[in-house]
C-alpha cells in the first residue's frame, strides 16, 4: 500500500482531525465577534486537516469565502494587502482602546503594545499576492 505523503501517524490522525474541526469552528465563530480573530484558526485548522483528512482539506480549500486565502498562505505565505490592512487596522483598534480606556496595570498594557508590535510587524512583513 502507498503511504499518503504529509499525513501523519495513523494513531494522531484522529487528534489532529478534532484539532482541525475545533479550530474550523473557532475561526467561524471568530468571523461574527469582533474580539475572536478568523483568520489564525482558519490557518490552523487547514494545518490539522491536511494532515489529517485530505478531503476535509480540499473541502476547506474550496469555500469561497476563505480557501483563497488559505490557498495563498499554504503556497506563498502571503497575506493579500487588504487582509493586512484590516488586520492591523482592527488589532490597532482592539489594542488602542484597551491601553488609552482601560484601568489595567502597567506591565498588562505593556504586554499588549509588545503582542501588537509584534503581531503587526509579523502581518505587515509577509508576503503580499
Amino acid at each position: 500500500m502507498e503511504e499518503d505523503k504529509g499525513l501523519i501517524s495513523p494513531h494522531l490522525r484522529p487528534f489532529f482531525l478534532v484539532l482541525g474541526i475545533f479550530s474550523l469552528i473557532l475561526g467561524v465563530v471568530g468571523a461574527f465577534l469582533p474580539i475572536m480573530p478568523t483568520t489564525p484558526f482558519l490557518l490552523l485548522s487547514a494545518f490539522f486537516l491536511s494532515k489529517s483528512s485530505p478531503k476535509l482539506h480540499r473541502w476547506l480549500l474550496e469555500l469561497p469565502t476563505f480557501g483563497p486565502m488559505i490557498k495563498d498562505w499554504e503556497k506563498n505565505k502571503a497575506i493579500r494587502p487588504k487582509a493586512k490592512f484590516w488586520a492591523i487596522l482592527l488589532l490597532s483598534l482592539a489594542i488602542g482602546y484597551t491601553v488609552l480606556f482601560t484601568d489595567r496595570a502597567i506591565w498588562i498594557k505593556g504586554i499588549m503594545l509588545t503582542v501588537w508590535i509584534s503581531v503587526s510587524t509579523f502581518i505587515y512583513t509577509r508576503n503580499s499576492r
